[in-house]
C-alpha cells in the first residue's frame, strides 16, 4: 500500500486534476452549443491528455530533482525509498503514451499542442530549471497551455478568453514559481540552480514573486471592462485578487522560508478561484 500512495504522490494528482479542469474550463469560455456525446468525449479525452502529460512531467521532474529534493524534500517519494528511480521515468513513460493517444483521438490541431507542451516540460525538467526565471517561464507555459487547450478541443482555434485566462495563469504561476524557489533555496544553491531566490535573495524573489502575482490581479480587471464574460465572473475573481494581493502583502513583509511555503500552497487556491471565476463567467 505504501508503495502505491508513492506513485500516487509521485505525480501530485491535484496538479493533474487542475490542469485537466483548466482544460474544461477553455472548453466552455467558447462552448455555443450543448453538448453532445461526441463533444462530452472530446472533453474527456482532453481531460485526460492534461492529466496524465502534468503527471508524467512530475515524475520527470522528481526523477531529475532527486538529488536537489535529499535536501529540500526527503520525504518525497524518490528520496524516501518508495519509489526507484528508473520506476518514476517508466510511469512517466506510460503516462505520456496515455496522454499523447488521448490527444490524438481529439484532433491534430490538440496532439500538436500536446506535444510540445510535454516537449517544454521535459526541456525544463532536464535543463530549463538551472535558468531561473526563464525556467520559471516554461513552466508556466505549461500550466497555461490547457486553457487554449480547452479552446482548440471544441474550435481547433483560439478564443480572446482563452487567451485572456492563460494569461492570468502564466503570471499567477509565475509569482509562485519564484515564491517556490525561497522555499527551494537550500537545495538549489547546492546544486547550481539559478533562481530568483539563490541569485538574489530571498527578499528580491518575494518582490518579484509579488510583482507577478499583482500583474496577474491587474489583468483580471480586463475581461469584464472588454464584455467577454458575464457579471458571475466577478465575485470569484475578487476573491482570488483579495487572495493574491494579501499573499503579495504578507510575502514582501516575511520572506522566510517558513512563509513563502505557505504563500506557494495558497496561492494554488487563488488560482482554483480564478478558474471558477472564467467558469461562471461562461454563463
Amino acid at each position: 500500500m505504501s508503495r502505491a500512495f508513492g506513485f500516487i504522490r509521485l505525480i501530485r494528482p491535484v496538479n493533474g486534476l487542475m490542469m485537466g479542469f483548466a482544460v474544461i474550463v477553455g472548453a466552455s469560455l467558447v462552448l455555443a452549443e450543448p453538448i453532445s456525446p461526441e463533444l462530452a468525449l472530446k472533453l474527456l479525452f482532453g481531460f485526460v491528455t492534461a492529466f496524465t502529460l502534468t503527471s508524467a512531467s512530475m515524475a520527470i521532474n522528481d526523477y531529475y530533482d532527486r538529488e536537489i529534493d535529499k535536501v529540500n524534500e526527503p520525504n518525497r517519494p524518490i528520496p524516501s525509498g518508495l519509489v526507484k528511480p528508473n520506476e518514476s521515468l517508466a510511469f512517466a513513460a506510460i503516462l505520456t503514451v496515455v496522454g499523447v493517444v488521448a490527444a490524438f483521438l481529439t484532433n491534430m490541431v490538440c496532439l500538436l499542442v500536446a506535444t510540445v507542451s510535454w516537449i517544454v516540460s521535459v526541456a525544463y525538467a532536464t535543463k530549463g530549471k538551472r535558468t531561473g526565471l526563464l525556467g520559471n517561464f516554461l513552466v508556466s507555459s505549461c500550466v497555461a497551455i490547457p486553457f487554449i487547450y480547452g479552446s482548440l478541443v471544441i474550435e481547433q482555434s483560439l478564443g480572446l478568453e482563452a487567451v485572456f485566462f492563460a494569461a492570468l495563469a502564466f503570471l499567477s504561476n509565475t509569482g509562485r514559481e519564484v515564491a517556490k524557489g525561497i522555499v527551494d533555496v537550500e537545495g538549489d544553491k547546492a546544486k547550481g540552480m539559478r533562481t530568483v531566490a539563490v541569485s538574489r535573495g530571498a527578499e528580491a524573489a518575494a518582490y518579484v514573486a509579488s510583482g507577478f502575482f499583482l500583474s496577474a490581479v491587474l489583468l483580471s480587471f480586463l475581461p469584464p471592462l472588454l464584455g467577454l464574460v458575464s457579471a458571475w465572473f466577478v465575485p470569484f475573481v475578487a476573491i482570488a485578487d483579495l487572495g493574491f494581493t494579501g499573499s503579495s502583502v504578507m510575502l514582501v513583509r516575511d520572506s522566510s522560508r517558513e512563509n513563502a511555503r505557505k504563500i506557494k500552497n495558497m496561492a494554488l487556491l487563488w488560482m482554483m478561484f480564478s478558474m471558477f471565476s472564467f467558469l461562471a463567467g461562461s454563463l
